[in-house]
């Protein structure tokens, strides 16, 4: 019969009772990244175990684009949002989300003042790993390309490549932190800046893989040899940076981890949980550095 009658269930119709539907609202930054696509796919998994439907929609880094897209969403009374922030999120705004009875888990990057949950990988230890690895190496002269200071991830990454170099003795300079757009175009014009600033550059930590990349190819143009002139490290371990010509050094963060990590906080959110989680990340040695 309802086959006949084309019946569907009406989902909108049911969660009258409950106020809430099933459907996950995710909010990722900036789909163009690879490293999100792979975060996105990871999450969507993960929520569809616990019965959970996910919607998925980009805000490109546009934190009007956010507002509006978190505005409409709002409509469909989601059971919950995960959003990774775009730069200049105010922890007003997220504490509104929140008072009106949304649950909200932040990923990748925090709000200051915000009171939900975070999931984070360790960027601190993460940039203080690929640091010493450099120094281990005998190298000195070591850049950090990359990212920029309106989010929160920036700071924790340079923090770290600060302290390894800091507990090595070695005087803080800032012309060799370089900030720049966090892709491929914004890692060649970061590595041209940093080898304006010190011609005899040995090594450079990158903010993600995708600025190493962009970092490999600026080197190769001037004549120098990713791996043997100038040792790079990544951040992320995308699938393609084993693929490299050299292969890609980076920090390996699992988004798996990170996708179960935030379904177990979606499973406990009506405690009330703002846990921070930092999730483990790990150092991969190629043939870049």
């Amino acid at each position: 019969a309802i086959e006949e009658l084309g019946y569907v269930y009406n989902r909108d119709a049911a969660s009258l009772r409950s106020r809430k539907s099933n459907l996950v609202a995710i909010v990722i930054n900036d789909l163009k990244n690879p490293y999100s696509a792979q975060l996105a796919v990871g999450l969507e998994q993960q929520i569809r175990k616990m019965g959970l439907f996910s919607m998925l929609v980009n805000s490109g880094e546009s934190v009007e684009t956010q507002t509006l897209l978190v505005r409409n969403l709002k409509e469909y009374n989601v059971a919950a949002f995960i959003i990774c922030p775009a730069p200049n999120t105010s922890a007003e705004w997220v504490n509104s989300l929140v008072a009106q009875g949304f649950p909200v888990v932040h990923i990748m990057r925090e709000v200051a003042g915000a009171k939900v949950a975070t999931v984070l990988p360790d960027n601190f230890v993460g940039t203080k790993l690929a640091t010493q690895h450099l120094l281990e190496k005998g190298y000195k002269k070591i850049a950090f390309l990359g990212g920029n200071e309106s989010i929160s991830d920036y700071h924790q990454r340079l923090s770290g490549y600060t302290e390894a170099m800091t507990l090595a003795e070695i005087p803080f300079s800032k012309k060799l932190c370089v900030q720049s757009d966090t892709t491929r175009n914004g890692g060649r014009s970061a590595m041209s800046e940093a080898l304006i600033q010190s011609p005899d550059l040995q090594a450079v930590v990158c903010f993600s893989d995708v600025v190493a990349y962009g970092a490999i190819e600026q080197i190769r143009a001037t004549g120098k040899q990713p791996g043997s002139d100038i040792a790079v490290i990544g951040f992320d371990d995308l699938e393609d940076s084993r693929l490299m010509s050299p292969a890609l050094s980076t920090i390996h963060v699992d988004a798996n981890q990170i996708a179960i990590a935030v379904c177990q906080i979606l499973a406990n959110i009506k405690d009330g949980n703002r846990n921070k989680i930092l999730v483990g990340v790990d150092l991969i040695e190629r043939e870049s550095s």
